[in-house]
């Protein structure tokens, strides 16, 4: 269990000097000093993340989720090769291999090869946590984004009505004005298209105060089911515990289960340990008899 953690670290460490590098990069009097630098780094990276992707893809068939499916290996391996952690760690190497047959516009690699940073999901808790937590509320912000586009429209077809005579240059079409509105919407507000009529200033302070309660949507949505994926992960940490402890004690095995269980759902040892003792100091009144004063577990 150590070993795979230190290997995580040094994968999360190697992710964070590429995505560093890449960004220093840009800068071209030091991409120029330091090229050599900057090279090995790439190759070494490849290298790295292409050895971890092949190891991948083939201990694949011995995760849980693929075991008791009754398909081939090979057609194991193509449904991991199609699965969305699976699609990040190819897009993180296979732009430095095309590079050798194809000529790349720099600017263009260099965004590409950024895409590492999305490999961070498969190691940190709190992504995997809001991943979890858009897949749960996708038909909720599925809804609020269809309302939020519904009144981005009507936004752009009122300023455009009001101000298309004063400001033709600015408000020439629905189109132009949807700048203005998705700026005020989402209360930016670049400053850089204004109305100026009286008409055109009401509407868009009208705007600006709806957008507050329009944004505030998603937003509640996403904060309320992260919310409740750690009180999920929580309570399941919680039962295992209570069904560990049915004996009363808690062996090393279980122990040590408890542990990756509790890296697994990304908590801390201090919260573990609360509830563990937690879960024991339940027990041990259920099990103490107040009348004689006596444990009464068998």
């Amino acid at each position: 269990m150590n070993r795979g953690r230190y290997l995580d670290f040094c994968l999360v460490l190697l992710i964070m000097i590429n995505v560093i590098a890449i960004v220093i990069e840009s800068v071209q009097s030091i991409a120029i000093e330091y090229r050599l630098y900057f090279i090995w780094i790439e190759i070494l990276s490849v290298g790295l993340f292409t050895l971890e992707y092949l190891s991948r893809l083939w201990a694949c068939v011995d995760k849980e989720a693929y075991r008791n499916s009754g398909d081939s290996h090979l057609k194991i391996r193509l449904k991991y090769i199609t699965s969305p952690l699976a699609l990040i760690d190819l897009l993180a190497i296979l732009p430095s291999y095309l590079m050798l047959f194809v000529s790349f516009d720099l600017r263009f690699l260099r965004v590409i090869r950024l895409m590492r940073v999305f490999k961070l999901t498969r190691y940190s808790r709190a992504m995997q946590l809001l991943l979890q937590s858009f897949k749960e509320e996708a038909s909720s912000l599925g809804a609020a984004f269809f309302i939020m586009a519904i009144v981005l429209i009507l936004a752009s077809c009122g300023i455009y009505l009001i101000e298309h005579d004063v400001q033709p240059d600015k408000f020439g079409s629905i189109p132009e004005s949807m700048w203005w509105a998705m700026a005020t919407l989402t209360t930016v507000g670049y400053g850089d298209v204004v109305p100026i009529t009286p008409l055109g200033r009401f509407f868009g302070g009208v705007i600006t105060v709806l957008s507050m309660g329009m944004v505030a949507i998603p937003t509640g949505l996403l904060a309320s089911s992260f919310s409740e994926q750690l009180r999920k992960r929580r309570s399941l940490f919680e039962d295992t515990v209570h069904a560990y402890l049915e004996d009363g004690i808690l062996t090393d095995d279980e122990k040590n289960k408890l542990e990756r269980l509790r890296l697994e759902l990304g908590l801390g040892k201090q919260e573990a340990k609360l509830v563990i003792k937690s879960q024991q100091s339940s027990l041990y009144q259920k099990q103490y008899c107040p009348h004689c004063g006596k444990n009464t577990h068998n």
